[in-house]
């Protein structure tokens, strides 16, 4: 007997009746696929969701058009347009075969059969198909089976999966991470292992891109071990070894007895040697933002491990010192809950103040302001009629000083 897709509130989000109809689901030409049946399944919350036609891109286009629903050409070259309903946007691809593939991309070519397009797809428990309405999920390689036994499988031979994409490679150990229970799947692994210098043919982007996908999942590490042991990242990020994997391991129960979010920058800063200059290195390398590559870098400088948390966050910000700290394995973690919901305050005065209270104009402004800031943080950010004691002792010790 088939799977049926449970009832759930994304199913029956507002505008996804008209476009279903504009498609002519109830024909048949119009099924949910992918992610959205997958966690549907497995009982998860659905953000994205893709459907699968057999109508052609360009008739897509224009039924969506007709039905007065936005329609953005996202992909149309590849068969992927995006449907916009009240906001929510909606992946709708044409069902494919694949002329030709290269590893990095494919050439296409548009079917109407359902089982061709499941069989260009690269996991079991990815190929699954929906029909919106009675829930009956259409399953051609025991992906239901699959999903219900915690398995990641490739369709068919795992290392004819790989050499159409080599991304595939990474995608696999983040499937395994957030679906996977067990040892893997051997032929699986094994394809891995073997096809590890083809992900140099990959741009970096796309690697780091799956790589901080899998590190955002709430239980990377044993994903990341096999990666490690199976020398799948060696030729593109050697920096990832046993020690990286031991910090790591580290982290990610003090991120929880923190009760701070999984951070895939911070979790790569982990795996990374405990060195700035490498963290630039490797970022510049995965093209990451110059924003992440600070982070990532800042991340691993020597903590300041004689200062109070408010104080390292008023000096490099909230977010830096909690990676520093979560970091950092000598740092109690609930000394990290006086950064939660805290904002740096700002210092309450400026040179005018200490110009009024007697300081000549001029360079000793500047410094006399940084030595009273200096005190207003190791005091822990008094408020401002402290300040101004501070200040008049700042300022008399600057006069002295000068006479």
């Amino acid at each position: 007997m088939p799977a049926l897709l449970p009832d759930a509130e994304w199913r029956h989000r507002p505008g996804l009746d008209d476009l279903l109809a504009a498609l002519e689901a109830k024909a048949g030409h119009a099924r949910f696929v992918g992610g959205a049946v997958r966690d549907g399944l497995l009982g998860l919350p659905v953000s994205d969701l893709d459907i699968a036609t057999t109508l052609e891109p360009a008739d897509v286009v224009s039924r969506l058009k007709a039905a007065g629903i936005k329609v953005v050409p996202t992909g149309i070259d590849h068969g992927t347009v995006t449907a916009v309903i009240a906001g929510w946007p909606v992946e709708i691809t044409t069902l494919r075969r694949d002329v030709s593939t290269d590893g990095r991309r494919a050439t296409i070519a548009y079917t109407d059969d359902w089982r061709e397009d499941a069989s260009r797809r690269d996991f079991t428990i990815n190929a699954l198909y929906a029909d919106p309405f009675s829930g009956e999920v259409t399953d051609f390689f025991d992906g239901v089976a699959d999903l219900q036994a915690r398995r990641v499988r490739f369709i068919g031979a795992a290392e004819e999966r790989i050499a159409e994409d080599h991304l595939r490679i990474l995608r696999y150990f983040r499937f395994l991470a957030r679906f996977g229970q067990g040892e893997p799947d051997p032929d699986a692994y094994a394809a891995c292992r073997a096809a590890a210098n083809s992900l140099m043919a990959l741009s970096r982007e796309r690697i780091a891109d799956e790589l901080l996908k899998l590190l955002a999942v709430d239980a990377p590490l044993s994903s990341v071990k096999l990666m490690i042991d199976g020398g799948i990242l060696a030729a593109v990020l050697p920096e990832i070894d046993e020690d990286g994997l031991a910090r790591l391991k580290a982290l990610i129960p003090r991120e929880q007895i923190a009760g701070v979010a999984a951070s895939p920058l911070r979790r790569l800063a982990a795996l990374l040697p405990p060195d700035p200059r490498t963290a630039e290195n490797v970022g510049a390398r995965l093209k990451l933002s110059k924003k992440a590559r600070k982070r990532v870098a800042l991340a691993l400088e020597a903590p300041d491990a004689g200062s109070a948390p408010r104080a390292i966050g008023f000096r490099i910000g909230v977010e830096g010192a909690i990676d520093q700290m979560l970091l950092d394995q000598y740092r109690p973690v609930d000394t990290i809950g006086a950064l939660k919901d805290w904002t740096p305050p700002q210092l309450p005065i400026g040179g005018g103040t200490l110009i009024s209270l007697g300081l000549s104009p001029g360079p000793d402004v500047a410094a006399a302001l940084g030595e009273v800031q200096r005190i207003w943080v190791e005091e822990g950010f008094p408020d401002a009629s402290r300040v101004t004691e501070i200040a008049d002792q700042i300022v008399s010790k600057f006069q002295r000083a000068r006479q």
